[in-house]
């Protein structure tokens, strides 16, 4: 613990607010809220903590904190502050989930669609359904009972749906409002939850045919109802109320929380999402957490009913939610919620073998690692590696771990501007001067380890570009290949030395994954770079064709053995003139 943290640590408030965790380079790595901010800030550094609440206090070089009035709004504050940084050790949701909805349309001849975007259009959206395969099994079964038009745009004459029964054919038949009003009432009543209604009528129906030996019209409603079972009956009624529901249910072990997530609709349980995370403060707490960041960063359908299990606190889920939020004592609704907690106790303990693995690969070899070199844990490690032949189209590129993981997200390609001829050791200056002078501008993170793929010269020059050039004090490494081009040693120190690592180890597979995935990224782009390159050059000579004209050509045919197999009409109808067409299908076939 330093000095700055040790005083504010005397000042902090008997008051509820939130605290922001900060890194080495004043970068936000935790987001917290408490209902005593002195109590909780100063728990992460007095006592004993798990392997993954050290790590989190280990990087801690500074903390801010707000107090607010109230928890809810330390609650409300978290998620926002959560949002704003996205801190790495805080709960990771993805907002980008949108669930589908069945639309019946509002035109004059109605249609059936599943669509994602809810809009005021007049029509009908039933749903959300967290399951597309229930909402496209369940359209095709109205599909088949109701003959709605399936075409956007009405055609001039019937299509295959009608002869199958499944379409009315307005397109060349008039088809009355009063039929196409009963069977849209119907089709809402169905999808409100009512088709064990439509089932029983279509069963009189089927009856009532029978009896009047109509054998061919009786068989159809017996399809229709065969249908129906197959599709709607193999879904367990849960409930008789048809309230549409989440039911949360967690469970903790070692550190770690397991958050299982049942979707009711319609009273029926016919989905379940599942989250698992590190925890750092109390489960009642985090739970809250998770619940908020579920229904707003990411994106979940809020339903009428929310059931939670006793240990939440009930009346700061309901301040925070906004919807009915229940803890059932008893009933069926009771019985959800303990199914719920035992399929995340359940999922935890099958999960914490993998997790186990993965860490070993992953934060527990970058921490090895950082010990080996006598350095901090380097969580954040950049690599970059050159591709070029005999210095044509030279190009470099830069791959980003995050405690041991490929973060292609901040992956960069660079083509090399200022280097004449195949000079690795240039291009690995000019590449590292253009990332971190522009790290420097636009006070990006930088990282805690420098990987250079290459020897002694690579990291050398690499060195005199952020030491003597901008003034930096990065860790950098260099990795060398062995003959068969596979990752052979690892060279750290000032003068540069060989590290010894372990072949067998975790953290010799980490660097070989890095070295890997660096050398794969730069030859890629070289690749596609010399594609263009080679296909540009081919157009060269041939009058009637500038730059203009081999760009509209790049983008249309993307290579030359897909020019070759173009013939003059697909040239000239991009502008090109007939006779320019034919100089270039002659070069083409030529080479």
């Amino acid at each position: 613990m330093n000095e700055i943290i040790k005083q504010k640590l005397t000042l902090l408030p008997d008051q509820p607010g939130c605290y922001l965790m900060k890194d080495r380079q004043g970068t936000i790595i935790y987001v917290g809220k408490a209902k005593v901010l002195k109590n909780r800030v100063r728990s992460y550094f007095t006592g004993s903590h798990d392997g993954k609440t050290l790590r989190l206090v280990n990087e801690i070089e500074d903390f801010e904190y707000i107090v607010t009035s109230s928890n809810i709004e330390a609650l409300l504050l978290e998620l926002n502050l959560i949002k704003k940084y996205d801190p790495k050790y805080n709960i990771m949701l993805k907002d980008d989930k949108t669930y589908p909805f069945i639309k019946l349309t509002a035109e004059k001849h109605p249609k059936l669609i599943i669509t994602r975007k809810v809009k005021k259009d007049k029509g009908k959206y039933f749903g959300p359904y967290p399951n597309v395969t229930a909402a496209n099994e369940t359209k095709k079964l109205l599909d088949r009972i109701y003959p709605l038009r399936k075409c956007s745009t009405l055609p001039d004459r019937v299509c295959l749906y009608y002869h199958l029964g499944q379409c009315l054919a307005p397109c060349v038949n008039e088809v009355a409002e009063e039929q196409y009003k009963q069977m849209t009432d119907e089709i809402t009543r169905f999808l409100n939850g009512g088709y064990k209604e439509i089932k029983k009528e279509l069963t009189e129906k089927m009856t009532a045919a029978a009896e009047e030996l109509d054998f061919e019209r009786a068989k159809e409603f017996r399809d229709k109802i065969i249908h129906i079972e197959t599709i709607m009956e193999k879904q367990k009624i849960t409930m008789t109320d048809f309230t549409d529901r989440d039911v949360f249910g967690y469970a903790v072990d070692k550190g770690w929380m397991c958050v299982q997530v049942f979707f009711v609709r319609q009273g029926k349980l016919i989905e379940r999402d599942v989250s698992m995370f590190p925890i750092y403060n109390e489960p009642e707490e985090e739970i809250l957490t998770f619940l908020g960041q579920f229904y707003t960063k990411a994106n979940h359908f809020k339903p009428k009913e929310i059931l939670i299990q006793n240990e939440v606190d009930l009346s700061l889920a309901e301040q925070l939610l906004k919807v009915k939020v229940l803890q059932p004592q008893r009933g069926q609704k009771k019985d959800l919620v303990k199914m719920a907690i035992k399929n995340a106790k359940i999922a935890l303990n099958e999960k914490f073998s993998l997790i186990e693995k993965d860490e070993d690969r992953t934060i527990k070899a970058v921490e090895t690692l950082g010990e080996l070199l006598g350095i901090y844990t380097p969580h954040r490690i950049e690599a970059f590696d050159n591709s070029n032949i005999q210095g044509t189209d030279p190009v470099s590129a830069m791959v980003v771990f995050i405690d041991g993981k490929a973060n292609n997200r901040e992956y960069r390609k660079y083509k090399i501007k200022s280097v004449k001829g195949p000079d690795d050791y240039e291009s690995m200056r000019e590449v590292t001067r253009r990332r971190y002078s522009r790290a420097l501008k636009e006070e990006l993170p930088l990282p805690d380890l420098i990987i250079i793929d290459g020897g002694k010269g690579h990291v050398e020059a690499v060195r005199d570009v952020l030491e003597n050039e901008l003034g930096l004090d990065i860790p950098l490494s260099g990795l060398v290949k062995d003959e068969k081009h596979r990752t052979s040693q690892l060279l750290y120190g000032n003068p540069l030395g060989i590290v010894p690592l372990a072949r067998n180890s975790q953290e010799f597979y980490l660097l070989q994954r890095i070295q890997d995935e660096v050398h794969r990224f730069a030859i890629t782009f070289h690749r596609q770079l010399r594609g263009k390159s080679a296909f540009q050059s081919l157009l060269d000579d041939i009058p009637g064709i500038g730059e203009k004209r081999k760009k509209l050509l790049l983008k249309q045919f993307g290579s030359v053995k897909k020019m070759k197999e173009a013939g003059v009409e697909d040239f000239t109808a991009l502008g090109i003139p007939i006779n320019v067409a034919e100089e270039l299908i002659n070069k083409l076939h030529s080479e």
